[in-house]
């Protein structure tokens, strides 16, 4: 299902809509909370569109400039990093960027400074609910103003190959660069499902996310669970292999 010729993320998920709309994407556990959420291709879309309706036409981002997603695993990371590209932001961990969208854990170490750029503040809650008691002045609660959005998004300048994807630990790559290495990866073969506990966010994750994407697989990710848990919903979930192995 890997096609190296696809370049941007908009042309590796619109060719998942177009042959398997219904098929599982993401699938995330919490087993602190007990949480499972899956997400098809369609749905996982439609979540991509309405935050990267969220960052630009409520925001205001533009084309190029830096999206810090500092958040942990989580299936909402996911949706974050594909709403940035789709959008031609550039996932970043700069200090700079023009925007960060962050959990309940960094909040406050973010939340001072909203005035500078925006901050995007997930509850983590199941459903993608908003804080329970509030945000501070200035932040953004996704899960109020994420669900207002619509749920098809059309950039008025569509990213390209050869614009930039990525910026973290001091390492770049464009979109083209970034999806055609995800097309080769050996992470998960085509058609496979990928479990892991590594945060799609990180350098080391970022490809537990794109690898599936791009070779027509899935991805389970597993936050805060045991050992003997990995094993259960390796099995429950027939997943075709692992990261880290």
């Amino acid at each position: 299902m890997s096609n190296p010729d696809t370049t941007t993320f908009a042309e590796v998920l619109g060719a998942r809509l177009r042959h398997e709309p219904g098929r599982p994407l993401v699938t995330f556990y919490d087993d602190a909370t007990g949480e499972r959420v899956e997400l098809s291709v369609t749905t996982y879309a439609n979540w991509v569109a309405k935050a990267s309706s969220l960052l630009v036409d409520e925001l205001g981002l533009e084309k190029g400039e830096g999206l810090h997603v500092d958040l942990p695993p989580h299936w909402l990371t996911t949706v974050f990093l594909g709403a940035a590209w789709n959008a031609g932001l550039v996932v970043t961990d700069a200090a700079d960027a023009a925007a960060v969208v962050c959990g309940p854990a960094t909040l406050p170490e973010h939340a001072g400074g909203a005035g500078e750029r925006f901050v995007l503040a997930c509850s983590l809650l199941p459903l993608g609910v908003r804080f329970a008691e509030g945000v501070p002045d200035g932040v953004h609660d996704v899960g109020i103003e994420i669900w207002s959005q619509p749920d098809a998004f059309t950039p008025w300048d569509p990213p390209a190959g050869a614009d930039p994807a990525t910026a973290l630990a001091g390492a770049s790559a464009t979109q083209g660069e970034m999806w055609r290495a995800a097309a080769a990866g050996d992470l998960v073969p085509d058609g496979g499902r990928l479990l892991t506990v590594a945060n799609p966010a990180s350098p080391p994750g970022l490809a537990t996310f794109c690898e599936p994407l791009a070779r027509g697989g899935s991805l389970v990710l597993v936050a805060r669970t045991e050992p003997s848990r990995l094993e259960e919903i390796a099995v429950s979930e027939h997943v075709t292999a692992r990261f880290p192995v």
